[in-house]
């Protein structure tokens, strides 16, 4: 495994790599054994600290705090305790003040072995990450994992300041099985990769203006562009909420006939819209930055 790749390394890993060292300081390690009520009663296994390591650390010398969801445990799912840990988190943010609050999202949503329990955290973290950005804190979510960032957590993705995606990253409310059992594999066939990412990956969200930043499949690259938008709170307040959701209807009235994410390229002025995902990253945002559709304009 490349050391260096964010997609390929576990939370510790990634928690390692993207702050400063010596500076990470865990909340509720597996050491303290917080675990799922609901997975221990039907008898399937557990995570010490059932999926997501949260805790403080430096980032430039800023103080943070953070979030990583585990991949390799149930898909990054979002349960009772994990999802208070995220809660507990967002409040302290809200509390404290750091300089930002840095998740690191690599999930498929909630863990429906928990059922209610996960979509209640999710509401409850919603509402927490409201209360946090209210106070000042910026809050930044990292959509680079292997589970991609899906469910009620790809809501609370786009509820923070600033979304930085890789080519390998994925964003969405509902994942590409979700939709292909709901409505079909003729709406959207869950097997067609290439129709995955370029619907749901990195470079078309950065494209319509979803995902601030878009950087290389790099803990180091991740590094850099996050500790740049901590530079660039983006306001809560009504009239950015306003002009968000101009923004949304004026995408509705440029794209809403489009089939496909490569007509939507072709309308924002892509000469080559099928040989847009083969373009490495230099020359992918050297394009898009001159193309691509900025919410808040």
């Amino acid at each position: 495994m490349p050391a260096a790749s964010y997609y390929e390394s576990n939370a510790r890993q990634r928690v390692r790599g993207l702050f400063d060292d010596g500076t990470v300081v865990e909340i509720l390690p597996p050491q303290a054994r917080v675990t799922s009520p609901h997975l221990a009663a039907l008898g399937m296994p557990v995570a010490l600290d059932d999926g997501v390591m949260t805790g403080s650390a430096r980032l430039d010398g800023r103080p943070v705090l953070f979030a990583a969801e585990e991949p390799a445990f149930m898909g990054g799912s979002v349960g009772e305790v994990h999802g208070a840990k995220l809660t507990g988190l967002l409040l302290r943010a809200a509390r404290d003040r750091p300089d930002a609050v840095v998740l690191l999202w690599d999930t498929g949503g909630v863990r429906l072995h928990e059922a209610n329990a996960g979509l209640i955290a999710i509401s409850e973290i919603q509402r927490a990450l409201f209360q946090a950005r209210a106070a000042g804190v910026p809050v930044i979510a990292v959509c680079a994992g292997a589970n991609g960032c899906y469910g009620g957590l790809g809501i609370v993705a786009r509820s923070c300041d600033h979304i930085v995606m890789t080519e390998e990253g994925r964003h969405s409310v509902s994942g590409p099985e979700v939709i292909e059992s709901q409505q079909g594999v003729e709406e959207f066939d869950a097997s067609d990769r290439a129709l995955v990412w370029r619907t749901m990956g990195g470079k078309h969200r950065y494209l319509i203006g979803e995902a601030s930043s878009f950087a290389l499949d790099s803990i180091a690259d991740l590094r850099r562009a996050v500790a740049v938008l901590i530079e660039r709170p983006a306001p809560l307040t009504l009239e950015t909420v306003q002009r968000e959701h101009a923004a949304l209807a004026r995408r509705l009235r440029r794209f809403g006939g489009a089939s496909d994410a490569t007509e939507v390229w072709a309308l924002l002025g892509v000469a080559d819209p099928a040989g847009l995902p083969m373009l490495d990253e230099q020359d992918f945002v050297a394009l898009a930055d001159t193309l691509r559709e900025r919410c808040d304009d």
